[in-house]
């Protein structure tokens, strides 16, 4: 099994935070540009990797009072992961994606699991930075 760890600095309180990530109705605007998410019957999520050109069937679950967003494929790929949202002392918080590929043959690499982590917590971090921006303006 191998496993991708990646944090950032968000300018925001946790559950403004949260609430921005576990969106299912935005995960796109932060979501790898390849990756696109259709909500089924909840926790149910089709999950379509433009690269591979496939759908895949899978699970996405919010838990709120934890701050922490968990997902998965339903098939035998055995990929999962979880974001989880942690409040600091200055009132920002600060936030960590966890992916697991159980079968070496689905995971692209750490090069590019780790460009897209940052990229992913990038976008993440300019949604949230718009939704509060908005907010106080």
């Amino acid at each position: 099994m191998t496993e991708y760890e990646c944090s950032r600095a968000m300018p925001a309180l946790p559950e403004h935070v949260f609430d921005q990530a576990a969106n299912v109705g935005q995960l796109e605007d932060w979501l790898p540009n390849t990756i696109h998410v259709r909500p089924e019957r909840p926790p149910a999520v089709t999950v379509h990797e433009e690269h591979a050109d496939q759908d895949t069937p899978a699970v996405l679950q919010p838990h709120p009072d934890d701050m922490r967003l968990e997902w998965g494929t339903s098939d035998d790929s055995g990929y999962a992961g979880w974001l989880k949202v942690d409040g600091t002392d200055n009132g920002t918080s600060r936030v960590t994606v966890h992916l697991s590929f159980a079968d070496d043959t689905h995971d692209p690499g750490e090069a590019a699991v780790r460009k897209a982590l940052d990229t992913s917590l990038e976008r993440l971090e300019a949604q949230v930075r718009m939704r509060v921006d908005n907010a106080a303006g």
